[in-house]
């Protein structure tokens, strides 16, 4: 039985550093401490902190050694030469990249090479159920799951899926070994859960400066929201403009300012637009004698706010996809950001200044070019396992009606926006404006066009109410403002659609927090 084999149920602690952490060229001290706090068996990067581990500790050491390759990506373990100067500075055991990208490079043959000349165990580092089948079938004596995440194929998943180990541990005849974003006692025991022989656990103990930039913010903001002394700077990034204002943590606006938004312009100059109003907003606030602690940003597409990064936006923002806006914005502020969907931030407005303070369970929904939401159920705002929840404008009412920019057809978007209201008026208004204030006044065709559009909103309303059973929904936006007669039709609209309606109690309001409603969310999700 090999070292490695005597890892079972164990945790391994992986012990790496970069030049720019404080503890580099220290891993023999950490490993120290991982051994003395009851690890089993430690990963450690490169041949120097592999041989001072070794010297310093009686546990077993798998080894990599990551390599800058001519791509400009790290790749581990990329030549046989690296695990041969691993084996002998002390590894016992050598891990390699074999996802599809490792296997361009030559990983499988590089594996049976390894086993054949070296004679330690093998362990391929993978992304994906079929690499996983790939490695073992090449010979790995375990798959690890360290690359799910990290490749083109899975950048969308952000955190630990316990359900990909058991995946692993079905398809494969090899041990898997749990490693990759866990970052919580809970996390590493859903491994085990799973059917993980080991457990692979990094930065959540090797990196302190993360663990105390988690303690140091949320103790920032907790004491921030006690105090109530303390700016956010809110930026509302739309299609046409972007708003951005400093609010205070009670909900007050303490100025406001518009900038036009270089929607189709690409990537880098969104960013640099978006850096721009950061520098500006800030200038002002010290001009009025203000300090801004945070960031919050509300822009549209889906955002995985943990790290700050659009997971998926449609070509109204072209390139947006992919965008880390987090980290370009901290680097040019030097502040904490916090980055969310725009309707998901107008839903978190609502929740902490606006109609919703008082409600545990609620959908809003955002009538404007398009249609958003964000839904709150049981006090939390629900984004969903990929952050695309609350697609509520992508929700199809009719499988033949028009064609939406998503791809499919008939969704409420493309009934209850801006342009359909003015397409139900056939012409007779050129602006939302204009129609509802014809409305207010009796005008017949501005009611029929309202009273269209709130026929098209109920009947996905209904779907969210059998689904969610919501104490209320609240409806923002261009179309709502000044529209009393949306919700009372709207309300008699769902009453005829919506089972058992006398004993559901259910609200519909407008928002209150008006037009700068998106600048007020966009403070309020750094304080959620």
């Amino acid at each position: 039985m090999s070292a490695i084999d005597a890892l079972r149920g164990k945790l391994i602690v992986s012990c790496q550093a970069g030049p720019q952490d404080a503890f580099y060229g220290g891993m023999d001290l950490y490993a120290r401490a991982a051994a003395e706090g009851g690890a089993a068996g430690i990963r450690a990067n490169g041949p120097d902190d592999v041989r001072s581990i070794h010297e310093a500790v009686r546990l077993p050491i798998i080894g990599i050694h990551k390599r800058l390759q001519p791509d400009g990506e790290i790749l581990i373990t990329p030549t046989f030469e690296d695990a041969e100067a691993l084996v002998q500075a002390g590894a016992e055991a050598i891990a390699l990249d074999c996802t599809s990208r490792g296997q361009a490079s030559g990983a499988l043959h590089r594996l049976r090479r390894i086993k054949a000349e070296l004679h330690v165990p093998v362990l391929a580092d993978i992304a994906t159920v079929s690499e996983a089948k790939e490695a073992a079938d090449a010979g790995s004596d375990f798959v690890l799951s360290t690359m799910r995440g990290y490749t083109e194929e899975t950048a969308q998943v952000d955190q630990f899926e316990p359900r990909f180990i058991q995946d692993l541990v079905d398809a494969v005849g090899v041990p898997v070994i749990a490693e990759g974003r866990i970052d919580s006692l809970e996390a590493a025991r859903l491994a085990i859960r799973a059917g993980a022989f080991a457990v692979v656990v990094g930065s959540a103990i090797t990196r302190p400066h993360l663990v105390t930039r988690s303690f140091a913010q949320a103790v920032q903001r907790e004491w921030s929201n006690i105090s109530g002394e303390h700016t956010i700077l809110g930026i509302d990034m739309g299609g046409t403009n972007t708003k951005f204002g400093l609010v205070r943590s009670d909900g007050k606006l303490l100025w406001d300012d518009t900038a036009s938004t270089p929607a189709m312009a690409g990537r880098a100059i969104l960013l640099e637009h978006l850096s721009q109003v950061v520098r500006e907003g800030l200038a002002r606030a010290h001009e009025s004698g203000e300090q801004a602690v945070a960031i919050g940003l509300a822009t549209a597409g889906w955002v995985n706010p943990h790290t700050g990064q659009v997971v998926y936006a449609t070509d109204n923002l072209p390139g947006w996809t992919g965008t880390e806006i987090a980290r370009t914005i901290r680097g040019a502020a030097g502040l904490p950001v916090y980055v969310e969907n725009d309707a998901n931030a107008l839903a978190a407005g609502e929740a902490m200044f606006g109609a919703g303070r008082e409600l545990a369970d609620f959908t809003c929904i955002t009538l404007g070019t398009g249609v958003g939401g964000g839904c709150f159920t049981a006090g939390k705002l629900n984004r969903g396992a990929h952050y695309f929840a609350n697609a509520i404008g992508h929700i199809s009412i009719d499988p033949h009606g028009p064609a939406c920019n998503c791809g499919q057809r008939g969704c409420l978007e493309t009934y209850a926006n801006v342009a359909a209201l003015l397409r139900y008026a056939e012409g007779h208004y050129v602006s939302v404006q204009e129609l509802v204030a014809a409305a207010n006044q009796k005008d017949p065709i501005a009611l029929a066009a309202i009273g269209e559009l709130a026929s098209h909103l109920a009947a996905g309303c209904a779907i969210l109410v059998h689904l969610l059973d919501p104490q209320a929904i609240i409806l923002a936006g261009g179309v709502v403002q000044g529209n009393p007669l949306l919700i009372t039709r709207l309300r008699e609209k769902l009453a005829g659609l919506v089972s058992v309606w006398g004993r559901r109690n259910l609200r519909v309001l407008a928002s209150t927090l008006g037009y700068h409603a998106g600048v007020l969310g966009a403070a309020a999700i750094t304080l959620a």
